[in-house]
């Protein structure tokens, strides 16, 4: 695993060891990063669920000006600290070993806004949703924020239908697709 693109390209990255992180492939990664190209310049970048940190370092790399990495598990936060060293991107980046819900109350209290938010969350154990729910009524994102959900091929989002959130794209891999969500309100 290495960072694609940017001031840290081609720099290596560890992963935790074990089956709880699914480490995302270069060609993913760099389909997503295709999208999100024109929004990175200058962005706070929320990475939740961060298992290595490798997507929140490819945002910093391609020119987000900070991000926050969350991830409840210690090694893997030990994982994002040795990475975010690794490309020299300490000043840029905040750890926290939290779960995605304290992180979001905690960003709050800071009154940070993100312009992007992205999460990988187990897959097909409804935890997008609690989170989506949650963002929908905080402080830490605004009409600008993008939110990109990772998420297995039969993850449904029909119920943003009813909120301010809607679905504007879909990309779809193999085996799962990213979700991309804007606020409506």
């Amino acid at each position: 695993m290495r960072v694609i693109a940017g001031k840290a390209r081609r720099t290596l990255l560890i992963a935790p060891k074990g089956l709880d992180t699914r480490p995302t492939t270069d060609r993913t990664k760099e389909t997503l990063f295709n999208i999100l190209q024109g929004d990175l310049a200058d962005s706070s970048f929320l990475d939740l669920f961060s298992g290595s940190g490798a997507i929140g370092i490819e945002a910093l790399s391609r020119g987000a000006d900070f991000a926050v990495f969350s991830d409840t598990s210690k090694e893997a936060v030990d994982c994002i600290r040795a990475n975010i060293k690794a490309t020299h991107m300490e000043g840029q980046a905040l750890v926290l070993q939290k779960d995605a819900i304290a992180t979001i109350k905690e960003m709050e209290t800071a009154g940070k806004v993100f312009q992007i938010i992205f999460m990988d969350p187990p897959y097909d154990c409804g935890h997008e949703k609690i989170i989506l729910q949650m963002l929908e009524k905080s402080s830490i994102i605004d009409e600008d924020t993008i939110i990109v959900v990772e998420a297995s091929l039969a993850t449904k989002f029909d119920y943003l239908k009813t909120s301010r959130f809607r679905v504007y794209r879909e990309k779809e891999y193999k085996t799962n697709k990213h979700v991309f969500i804007e606020v409506i309100g």
